[in-house]
C-alpha cells in the first residue's frame, strides 16, 4: 500500500495561515477571482499584510521571457524559488509541476531527488527542458486543463498563469490523488483563497476538503515578463474526509447562499432555501454570527454546520 505524502513536522518556516474571518459585515462576494480571463489582471497593490513577507528583488536569470500568447510570466526571483522548494521539501511523494517553462522551478525541485512529471503547454520549451533534466524528471507537452491527475498520492507545484487561475484551481480541487499543492497566483487571489478578508464562494465550496494557507507576497518584479500586479505564494493541503456524502449538493447550497440577495444573512439563507427565516436567525444566534454578516464571514465549521442544519448529508 502506498504511503500518502504528509506534510512533515514544521521546520521553523513561518506558518502564515489566515486567522478566522471577522464575523462582522463584509462586502458580498459571488466567488469570482480578480483578473481572470485578462492579460493584465487587477489586484491589491497595497502594503503587504502582516505575516506575508515579500521576496527580495530578483537576481539575474538566464530564463527566456515568457510567451504572452500562452499566458506565461516566469518566476525569476531565486529567493522566491528557494521558498517554493523549501515548502515542497516539507512534503513527501512524487511531484507534478504545472507550467514548467524553462525550468526555473523544475531544476531546483529536481535536486530533491523525487520523481517529477512536468506539464508544459509550449511544445518547444517542453522538449528543450526534458533534454536538460535528469532521468527522474519527465517533461511533457500537455494542457493542464485536460490533464488526468493520477489517483495515487503526489504533490502539485505551479506558478499559475494569471488568466487561467480560477479554471486551473477548480480543476485541481476536483482532482484525485494529490495531497499537497504549492501555488503562485495573483496576490489578491492568494490572500482571498487563504481567507484573508473573508472567503470567496470557491474557497467556501472547497473548505471542508482542503486547508489553504498564505505564505508570502512576491513582487511583480520577480517575473518575466513583468505582470501588472504582485503575486502570492500559498499552499493547499487535503483534509480528512469531512463526511459529506453529496459534495455537489453542498457546493450548490454554498452557491445559492452567495447568489442570494436580501438584507442580512438570515434572509439570504431563507432565500437560498437553506433554512427558514426563523430557523436561520436561531442558527446564527447559536453560533454567534452577527445579524448583518455576509456569507464571506462564515468559517469552514459554519458552512459544514449549515449543511447539517439544512438537512444535508
Amino acid at each position: 500500500m502506498s504511503r500518502h505524502p504528509r506534510r512533515r513536522a514544521d521546520r521553523g518556516a513561518p506558518d502564515h495561515r489566515a486567522s478566522q474571518p471577522d464575523r462582522g459585515r463584509r462586502p458580498h462576494d459571488r466567488g469570482g477571482e480578480p483578473g481572470d480571463h485578462r492579460r493584465s489582471p487587477s489586484g491589491d497593490r497595497r502594503t503587504p499584510t502582516s505575516g506575508a513577507r515579500p521576496a527580495q528583488p530578483p537576481t539575474a536569470s538566464r530564463h527566456a521571457p515568457g510567451r504572452h500568447e500562452l499566458g506565461q510570466s516566469f518566476l525569476v526571483d531565486r529567493a522566491a524559488v528557494r521558498r517554493i522548494v523549501d515548502l515542497v521539501a516539507e512534503t513527501d511523494g512524487p511531484i507534478v509541476e504545472i507550467g514548467t517553462g524553462d525550468g526555473a522551478i523544475t531544476q531546483p525541485l529536481a535536486r530533491l531527488g523525487r520523481p517529477i512529471r512536468g506539464l508544459e503547454l509550449d511544445a518547444r520549451r517542453a522538449a528543450r527542458l526534458d533534454a536538460r533534466t535528469p532521468g527522474h524528471v519527465r517533461i511533457e507537452h500537455a494542457d493542464a486543463l485536460e490533464h488526468r491527475f493520477d489517483a495515487r498520492p503526489h504533490v502539485v507545484v505551479s506558478n499559475l498563469p494569471f488568466h487561467l487561475t480560477t479554471a486551473l484551481l477548480r480543476r485541481l480541487l476536483r482532482a484525485p490523488g494529490w495531497t499537497d499543492a504549492v501555488l503562485v497566483a495573483q496576490w489578491e487571489v492568494a490572500r482571498r483563497r487563504a481567507g484573508v478578508g473573508g472567503s470567496t464562494q470557491l474557497t467556501a465550496q472547497a473548505a471542508p476538503w482542503f486547508d489553504f494557507a498564505l505564505d508570502r507576497r512576491i513582487p511583480r518584479s520577480a517575473f518575466r515578463p513583468m505582470p501588472a500586479v504582485d503575486a502570492g505564494l500559498f499552499t493547499v493541503s487535503r483534509r480528512p474526509d469531512p463526511g459529506i456524502r453529496s459534495r455537489a449538493g453542498y457546493e450548490r447550497m454554498v452557491a445559492d447562499v452567495f447568489g442570494a440577495s436580501g438584507r442580512g444573512l438570515a434572509r439570504m439563507l431563507a432565500q437560498a432555501r437553506a433554512l427558514r427565516l426563523d430557523d436561520a436567525k436561531a442558527w446564527m444566534g447559536a453560533r454567534g454570527i452577527a445579524r448583518d454578516a455576509s456569507p464571506t464571514a462564515l468559517t469552514r465549521d459554519d458552512w459544514i454546520a449549515l449543511w447539517r442544519a439544512s438537512g444535508g448529508r
